[in-house]
């Protein structure tokens, strides 16, 4: 509501304001929250492209920071449902945005968030909870302290393993390079002469 996000605009003082799949198209409650002058990060499930765009366009008229996450708007969504592709569409529609994923897949072994950020969403957002067994709405697709703290390890590692993507040489390359092919001189050569089969190797 707008009292809400007023109320945690501004006696909160959050860093910024997460908004709902649900208001994507609602468009005078996205005026209000850009009017708080706080950076955004909106959630795009169940829209079409062009909604999302018109999300974009009034937001970015009052010229705060903005994140779109991609989300499947199913709760729970079967690892299979989860779409991760357009993530790769959001970065290529709207390049100058930043661009994240809002999970609702069964924890299990966090597979889906990895591969997301493998696909370059630099914003994850998962539903989080101290116990399952204390149940909830979102108490299934909600993960636990051990299984964020995987998750960490492993998007930690992931990122590591992707490493920088220029072709220089790679410090743990160096130790070997010396077992390259090289040339060699096989038989004495005089001042002139051609390299052949015959003198090199």
């Amino acid at each position: 509501s707008y009292e809400e996000a007023q109320f945690l605009a501004l006696n909160l003082d959050l860093p910024f304001m997460k908004i709902a799949s649900m208001d994507v198209n609602n468009y005078p409650f996205l005026d209000f929250v850009a009017r708080l002058g706080k950076p955004i990060i909106l959630s795009t499930g169940a829209s079409y492209l062009n909604e999302i765009q018109e999300a974009v366009d009034w937001i970015d008229i009052k010229e705060v920071p903005l994140a779109l996450l991609h989300c499947i708007l199913n709760y729970p969504t079967e690892d299979g449902n989860a779409h991760l592709g357009m993530i790769k569409d959001l970065q290529k529609n709207f390049p100058d945005k930043t661009i994240g994923y809002s999970d609702h897949t069964l924890p299990n072994d966090m597979k889906v968030l990895e591969l997301a950020t493998l696909l370059g969403a630099t914003i994850i957002e998962k539903h989080f909870t101290f116990d399952r067994s204390e149940g909830g709405p979102d108490a299934e697709f909600s993960m636990e302290p051990h299984e964020l703290k995987d998750l960490s390890e492993n998007i930690s590692l992931a990122h590591k393993a992707i490493g920088v993507g220029s072709f220089e040489m790679k410090s743990a390359e160096e130790s070997n390079i010396k077992f390259r092919r090289s040339i060699y001189v096989v038989k004495d050569i005089k001042k002139g002469e051609k390299f052949t089969d015959n003198n090199i190797r």
